[in-house]
This record gives C-alpha cells, structure tokens and sequence, in this order.
C-alpha cells in the first residue's frame, strides 16, 4: 500500500460514519459490519472477508482517541489535498519527512504514527495476532402473557460457531499439525512497501491472518477450525417484557479466537395473547361488560386481575359506555419494583332479543325517562 493509498482511505466512510461521530455510533457501525460479514458466518466468501478485516483496520483506529487523534490529523495534513505536497524546486529533495510531520501535529509528533496504526514503525516491529470477537448469535421463544408479566426461565437450545471438536481448532486433521506461516512468521500480519515513504502492515495473504498454514485440512471443519456447536441453556427472561421485545445475554453468543471474549446472545420474545387481559406499557388492560339498569343506577361489580383474584369495582349512576377506570398497582411490574395499573374500561352490554314484554317494559322506561336525543345533528 503506497503513502497515497493509505492517505485516500476513509476509515469513517468505511463504517458509514461522519467525521465527528461519537464513540457509541462507531462501535454499534462496526457491530453491524462485522455480525454481516464475519468469515465464520460465511465460510468461503472472499468478498465479506475483505469488509470484515477493511472494518476491523477502521475500527481499531476510530475507537481508539489516540489513534483516531492521529488518524484525523494525518488526513489533514494528506487525505484532502489528494497527497502532501513538497515545496517546488530544487530543495525538494532535501525535505525531511519525519520534520515536516512532526512541525505539523504541533509537536505531538508522527513518528510512531503508522506504528500505531497497523503494528510496525519503519519495519522495525512485527505485529502480532490480536483476540477476535465471537459472533453474536440470535434466538427466538415464545412465553405466555402470565410468564410475560411476571418473568420466566426458558430452556433455549442454540447453534453457534465454536472451536471444531474434531480439531480441537486448529484446523489440520487429527494426527497432524499446522506450520507456522513461512510469510508472516506467525504473526498473521504482512509488511508490504510500495515505493511509498512508510512502509504498512496488512493481513498475511498466504495464511489470512492466522499466522499458520493447514497443509491436510481436518474433514470436518474443513481446515477453518471453526464448526458448529449445538448446546442447551437456561435464559431468564425478566418481568415486564413486552411481544416482540429483544433481550441480550452478554457472553453467551459464539466463542472469541485467540483469546477473545465470546458473543452475545440475542432472545426475541413473543408473547401469547390473553383471552381477557391486553396491555398498555405497564398497564394491563381488562373490558368490563356492566347492564343498562348498571350504568344507569350504579353498582358494584367484580373485576378480575391477572393474579387470579377479583377487586371490587364501584360503578357510579350514570356511567357512560367507555369509561376507564383506575384500579392502581394491579398491573405489570417495573425495573424499580413498583408496579402499573388495572384499566377497566365500562362496556354497556345490550340485550340482542326481547320478548313482548320486555319490549314494552324499556318503552314505557324510555318514555318516564324523557331524554332527548343525544345526537346533535338530529334535532330539529
């Protein structure tokens, strides 16, 4: 990679990220690009390989405030104007780059700039392989609307990638081992000089950046020491957790490499609606049928609550059809441990057939009563 290559790389570009993003928009671009393309997800696929370790450089950096300090000031000084530019004539070729960089960082100096970034200064250094995140792995269940309120433990059997057993992760087959890696040295990094001033470190080409060789791959993972591993266990899903909501298990996703922490577990929740209950956040919801001589005179009714206990509800004369009432801390519970509200909400249940009697019983209470009619738009 030439000075003018490296000037002209946009690393913020390169995880979709402005120049002054903050630390958490650059980890959550990174976390993205990297749960798409990581090479475990896609064995084989060169073209993700490339944006996984081309975001990997741009994350190393950016989430570095040193380095990303450096970063930016570098680009200033190279990146817009397209390469930096000596003074024209004859003393060109007297310029020391090293001065010229350290004048123009205001003294915080250059010189271990490229060291920094990819691991060596000057060819002087060689670079070594860092730990690499385990994937994230998804999961689904699927609780019902009591288990949902109150929270549950679920047994979840998931699929991840993990070290090959056959192997044990090293990706040769069993009675054999990998070399180390004739290029790199086993260090998994390259140090490559196109003619330019600084001379860069990138993935080895010949072993992919693991630092060995696999001459007789295993059969079973195929020489990525990498396979799929099936396991079981308990997740515990908390109280108050909504349909569709998705919980994450620090930890508990695919193995890192080389040291590296493992995965995440993400859990999307579905929950199995009630037959009498809805919610609202933390309210729980309930439709109370009442009669017309109910609402119109008042009385005490009986509502149910999730617990599977009833409270008393008192029904005012003259309650209109739709009104909520407010029965307070019957409902879904909070992180602090207070708890929502039972809304009950009046529903006036009509007779659908009357007998002859009956029929004449609510005329002769419609004309004793005398309300004129209620709609606007029909009185004359």
């Amino acid at each position: 990679m030439s000075t003018k290559d490296w000037a002209e790389k946009d690393y913020y570009k390169i995880l979709g990220v402005s120049k002054d993003a903050k630390p958490e928009e650059i980890k959550k671009a990174f976390r993205k690009i990297a749960r798409d393309n990581h090479p475990d997800s896609h064995p084989g696929d060169k073209a993700a390989e490339a944006r996984f370790k081309e975001a990997s450089e741009a994350n190393d950096v950016l989430s570095n405030a040193k380095k990303r300090k450096e970063y930016d000031q570098a680009r200033s000084l190279f990146g817009s104007a397209g390469g930096f530019r000596f003074p024209r004539g004859g003393a060109q070729a007297n310029v020391n780059v090293e001065d010229i960089l350290r004048t123009a960082s205001n003294g915080d100096g250059f010189g271990d700039l490229f060291g920094n970034l990819f691991g060596a200064t000057g060819g002087r250094r060689t670079a070594s392989r860092s730990p690499r995140r385990g994937a994230d792995v998804e999961g689904e269940t699927t609780i019902s609307f009591n288990d949902a309120v109150a929270g549950t433990t679920v047994t979840m059997d998931t699929v991840s990638q993990a070290p090959c057993q056959a192997c044990r992760g090293t990706g040769a087959r069993a009675g054999t081992v990998p070399r180390v890696c004739s290029t790199c040295q086993g260090s998994g990094m390259h140090a490559s000089s196109a003619g330019g001033v600084f001379e860069m470190t990138e993935p080895c080409p010949d072993c992919h950046g693991r630092g060995m060789v696999v001459e007789d791959p295993c059969q079973v993972c195929h020489g990525s020491g990498r396979a799929k591993s099936a396991k079981s266990m308990q997740i515990r899903i908390p109280a108050g957790v909504e349909d569709g909501q998705r919980i994450r298990i620090k930890g508990k996703g695919s193995p890192g490499e080389n040291g590296g922490k493992a995965g995440d577990l993400y859990v999307k929740v579905s929950v199995r609606p009630h037959k009498i209950f809805g919610r609202d956040g933390h309210n729980l919801t309930v439709t109370v049928p009442v009669t017309f001589p109910e609402a119109t005179l008042g009385a005490d009714v009986e509502v149910p609550t999730l617990a599977g206990t009833t409270v008393r509800l008192r029904i005012p004369a003259g309650t209109p059809n739709g009104r909520t009432f407010r029965v307070r801390g019957r409902g879904v519970p909070r992180s602090d441990g207070s708890k929502g509200d039972l809304l009950a909400t009046v529903e006036i249940a009509v007779p659908d057939n009357l007998d002859s009697n009956s029929r004449r019983a609510v005329e002769k209470l419609r004309d004793a009563i005398g309300q004129p009619i209620p709609r606007p738009w029909e009185v004359k």
